[in-house]
């Protein structure tokens, strides 16, 4: 009887090549099956990060979600995703699925996981999440000492965003999109605009720091976040 093949899960950092961790990087290109989400009718970021890392006889499978924004749909494709997946592991062929970023920090893997980790043997390879990648991006360190971070989507109602906002010491504000012009104005309010600090397609060569008052709200992707701390340097003392 073949022995099952393992899933895993390979963090690939914010887009860099450069930033792959070398465990990632092995366990690619020793793979037989290479999966990766990709845009229903688009090209796949994932894909395009490893690109010139993958091996010619490699398998590659691509899971198609769509950009809807009923997570219905995006589940029912990761269904189908993870059957196709599955069936290669049933007759012992590894799979690497791309994650860009880190698999268990707002990725899609999860999803995958949640559907195959009880059936077969999946190992998560973390990668570098791409709030480190900014916070380098910008030279401002996140947090330290007694310093307290907190992590939150732009997606939240504005009270419960402005409550969060309000209690953290070094914050960073993910999936800003049409979210960006509602979290402006909650910074405004709360007088942290000069402490915030807009990236966008961080470790990319299109990657972009601006003030956050600077910044047109027509123009936020997805790929974009804003970094936040209440002190002006926050690696000084509070008596400096």
């Amino acid at each position: 009887m073949t022995a099952k093949g393992t899933l895993f899960g390979l963090g690939l950092g914010p887009g860099d090549p450069e930033l792959i961790t070398l465990k990632a990087l092995r366990l690619l290109r020793a793979a037989p099956v290479v999966a990766y989400p990709a845009p229903t009718g688009g090209t796949s970021f994932a894909r395009s990060i490893v690109a010139d890392f993958l091996v010619s006889d490699q398998i590659e499978l691509r899971v198609d979600v769509p950009m809807n924004p009923d997570p219905q749909f995006a589940l029912a494709a990761y269904e189908i995703g993870a059957e196709a997946i599955a069936q290669h592991l049933a007759v012992g062929r590894d799979v690497a699925l791309l994650c860009q970023g880190d698999p268990f920090f707002y990725g899609s893997f999860m999803y995958m996981f949640g559907l195959l980790a009880k059936r077969f043997r999946v190992e998560v390879v973390p990668g570098v999440s791409s709030v480190m990648a900014a916070a380098a991006a910008t030279g401002v360190p996140l947090v330290c000492r007694d310093d307290v971070m907190t992590i939150v989507p732009a997606t939240l109602p504005v009270e419960e965003l402005e409550n969060r906002l309000e209690a953290a010491s070094g914050i960073a504000i993910l999936k800003l999109g049409r979210h960006f012009a509602k979290v402006r104005a909650c910074l405004d309010r709360l007088g942290l605009l000069d402490r915030a600090r807009y990236v966008e397609r961080v470790s990319l060569p299109e990657q972009r720091i601006l003030r956050v008052a600077d910044v047109d709200p027509l123009s936020v992707p997805y790929f974009s976040m804003i970094l936040v701390h209440r002190r002006e340097d926050p690696w000084a003392s509070e008596e400096s």
